[in-house]
């Protein structure tokens, strides 16, 4: 479905039109004691209208026949804490994806920097077996590392990911206070924080490991949701798109047509191709869960918004003004001032609209980030 311009103040956005104050208390630190249990703003971007309602409710603006394209990458523990040769200073390491399985060569971020160097070697409290040694620098916080180990190929990969914890983004950042940590325990009673973010950082549909950032839209879906939708006969289908970190990367260019993304790999299979297509054609509606799930169809999509299947990659980068030709709904989250999850919202639901929601969001105390609250655009 078009875009209808006129939605949009000018043709010419830059960065700084999609600012607005999001106070800190608003950004999520923990998930919804239940999946299901998000609050969920519905925006008809036609009319502009706004309506307050709750994730279970979410069926009821859907018709048999509807169809939900869900992402089922799932991600894996690619945050470690490792400790610095001779100094014993602790290194924060990133894994960002594996290069070669046979020689155990990765590409990974570290923090601080600056300490790691070539021919460093970090090892690693909870498995002393392991050993990273630092073969090359890739960007200012990028290291190629070698693992040294004795374990088996096979082997390897499963015990560096015990090393691991969830990914979660920067902006989530839990104060270990006694007020907190009562919260906490009221709602999760006594599953440890690690083992929470384990399973709630997590799709329940996920199947094909890759991600180091959730699908977030992803995560408000639980069995119990599908199965309302299944008797509702809202259909489903899945494609897999390989988070990279760079979905958390600030822009820093005011002029939005020089940004560049990172490159993420996709894989739309041929039943999903054939499924959204299936839809186009019967005239029903076609929701894209997350934006990647939305910039992946895009990226694939051709002149008349036909799908096909695809394996590669795609750095697409989507902000206003644009004409989508696949997704004639999204369900997404809130996200963060300026990122480019925003600016694409913004370029399917119109700025005046993403603005005006977003104010609306604050006011009423939506929570906001991947644990946060969601949204429905709809015509």
């Amino acid at each position: 479905m078009k875009q209808d311009k006129n939605m949009y103040k000018s043709n010419d956005m830059r960065l700084c039109q999609f600012k607005f104050k999001l106070p800190e208390e608003l950004i999520a630190q923990y998930p919804a004691p239940y999946r299901d249990e998000a609050r969920l703003m519905v925006l008809h971007r036609k009319s502009g209208e706004i309506e307050h309602v709750s994730m279970p409710e979410l069926v009821n603006y859907f018709d048999e026949g509807d169809l939900f394209v869900f992402n089922d990458t799932k991600v894996f523990p690619a945050r470690l804490w490792g400790h610095k040769g001779k100094t014993n200073a602790l290194i924060e390491v990133f894994l960002l994806r594996e290069l070669n399985h046979k020689t155990r060569y990765w590409d990974v971020l570290v923090e601080p920097a600056r300490k790691i160097r070539i021919g460093n070697k970090i090892t690693f409290e909870d498995d002393p077996s392991i050993v990273a040694e630092v073969i090359d620098n890739t960007t200012s916080r990028g290291r190629t590392f070698r693992f040294l180990t004795d374990y088996e190929n096979e082997e390897f990969v499963p015990h560096l990911y015990d090393l691991g914890s969830a990914p979660l983004p920067k902006y989530i950042r839990r104060p270990m206070d006694a007020e907190t940590m009562e919260k906490y325990v009221e709602i999760f009673h006594d599953q440890p924080v690690r083992e929470m973010d384990t399973e709630r950082y997590q799709t329940i549909f996920a199947e094909k490991i890759g991600a180091v950032a959730a699908p977030a839209a992803g995560l408000h879906f639980s069995k119990q949701l599908l199965k309302r939708m299944e008797i509702h006969g809202i259909d489903t289908t899945f494609m897999t798109s390989h988070i990279s970190l760079g979905i958390f990367k600030d822009i820093d260019v005011e002029d939005l047509t020089k940004n560049k993304m990172e490159s993420e790999q996709i894989i739309l299979p041929e039943a999903m191709a054939q499924a959204v297509n299936k839809a186009h054609e019967g005239q029903k509606r076609v929701c894209a869960v997350g934006t990647e799930i939305m910039r992946a169809m895009e990226h694939v999509a051709g002149t008349n918004g036909q799908l096909k299947a695809y394996d590669g990659w795609t750095n697409k980068f989507i902000f206003p003004p644009y004409d989508f030709s696949v997704a004639n709904s999204f369900f997404v989250n809130f996200y963060m001032p300026q990122s480019s999850q925003m600016l694409m919202v913004a370029a399917f639901a119109g700025y005046e609209n993403t603005m005006k929601a977003y104010e609306i969001a604050v006011k009423e105390g939506y929570r906001f980030g991947d644990y946060g609250d969601a949204m429905l655009i709809v015509d």
